[in-house]
């Protein structure tokens, strides 16, 4: 018996459908969070932060909005710099 390897099969894929990496959203969705997300720039105002595949909400204000990678930077309670794909950005409310 030989153990031959399929080189046109990938190792551990399979025909499941993979889970996409940032949710469809619709573009009235996406220049609402935009705004929202540089006025809350401007203002220096802590929000909470709903993102994609995240259990719990982040807390925090935003620092910076890198246009290039699309990254936004949010500076939680603690002080630590979360990066978070614009596309991930599900909410953004106000703290209560």
């Amino acid at each position: 018996m030989s153990n031959t390897i399929n080189p046109l099969k990938k190792p551990g894929s399979t025909k499941k459908s993979k889970e996409p990496k940032h949710l469809p959203r619709d573009e009235f969705e996406l220049e609402e969070i935009a705004y929202i997300l540089s006025e809350a720039l401007e203002q220096g105002s802590m929000k909470v932060f709903t993102i994609y595949k995240q259990e719990s909400p982040l807390k925090g204000i935003v620092t910076k909005m890198d246009g290039n990678t699309k990254l936004i930077h949010i500076k939680d309670q603690m002080h630590q710099i979360h990066k978070i794909h614009f596309l991930d950005i599900l909410t953004i409310s106000e703290v209560e």
